[in-house]
């Protein structure tokens, strides 16, 4: 039976727990009292472990799960306004105790330490958030919901201080979808909406359960998400970066699955010896000039320290350092 704290895994995560006192992560899962046993239970015994700080929103305290119960409505009708009562309750409550701020639903799985991965040449001062990007209905794209989303430090600041109270920024009743609504806000107050990619240009966030990126027909040719999705995306193996943060309608038994696969499952003579893909997309004009300054000075030998292709990628960087194009 494996567990959390058992010694045959002791040690192998001690990169990600470095990282985790360097890249602060709050998560914060919507819920409801209808899915306490159901749903939020089982990301509270899997990924949100890994977070450095788990909130749970709802309307119905839960001591169990230990839920924070806001004074809002349930529903569909009722998410724009739970999730903006959620963000300011974080913001009064948890501010200094993240850099950054991840909104999932119950039926979101996270990836936590290849969420930290990918925000780790960023900073949480820098007005930024990332996620699922999609490209209707708001100008520079909004992250979809289901997928997650991430805001800085800062964008969480912007959010609650100047969005929220402005009906000129910020919808002000409860209607309207979260995300759109959301991402409208996020434009208004000049937060930019960062690219989730990886080097090769593929996906890290995604709207759907793993298979159905994975396997080709699960997503038809005439879905809505090859019109609302912002990158270029592919179906298959290649969907999907080696370092992927989250999926989306996760049944609580694929949570589990996903939690063996990740972090039990061990291929016989089957080693990583590789250093990790750089963090970042293969768009560089999108990605604030002071966080292409520190990667090329700093990230790729912190990230390669220790690895027995150390010295030769440190060469090939100081060769092709990241550029804007």
């Amino acid at each position: 039976m494996h567990s959390g704290n058992e010694t045959y895994h002791a040690g192998e995560s001690e990169e990600a727990e470095h990282l985790k006192k360097r890249v602060r992560v709050l998560c914060w899962v919507m819920t409801n009292p209808k899915n306490h046993e159901k749903k939020a239970k089982h990301i509270k015994a899997t990924w949100a472990r890994r977070c450095n700080k788990m909130v749970f929103i709802s309307s119905e305290e839960d001591k169990e799960l230990g839920t924070v119960a806001l004074n809002v409505g349930e529903g569909r009708d009722h998410l724009w306004e739970k999730t903006k009562a959620a963000f300011v309750y974080v913001y009064n409550n948890h501010y200094n105790d993240a850099d950054w701020f991840l909104k999932a639903d119950d039926d979101t799985y996270v990836i936590v330490e290849n969420l930290r991965y990918m925000l780790s040449p960023y900073s949480g001062t820098q007005p930024i958030w990332f996620g699922c990007r999609f490209k209707t209905y708001v100008e520079q794209g909004y992250m979809s919901g289901g997928a997650g989303y991430v805001l800085s430090r800062e964008a969480l600041r912007r959010f609650v201080e100047e969005a929220i109270p402005n009906p000129k920024k910020c919808r002000q009743d409860h209607g309207g979808a979260e995300d759109v609504e959301i991402g409208k806000c996020m434009q208004n107050i000049g937060v930019q909406a960062g690219d989730s990619r990886d080097s090769l240009g593929r996906g890290r966030f995604f709207p759907f359960i793993p298979e159905h990126h994975l396997v080709p027909g699960h997503i038809g040719p005439n879905n809505w998400y090859w019109d609302w999705i912002y990158y270029p995306a592919k179906v298959g193996l290649g969907c999907c970066s080696d370092t992927a943060v989250s999926f989306h309608y996760v049944p609580p038994n694929k949570m589990y699955e996903l939690e063996y696969f990740l972090y039990y499952l061990h291929p016989y003579g089957i080693n990583h010896r590789d250093s990790f893909p750089p963090p970042l997309p293969p768009d560089t004009s999108s990605i604030p000039h002071q966080v292409i300054e520190n990667y090329n000075t700093s990230f790729s030998a912190k990230n390669l320290k220790g690895t027995d292709v150390e010295s030769k990628q440190q060469s090939e960087d100081k060769i092709n350092p990241i550029t804007r194009r």
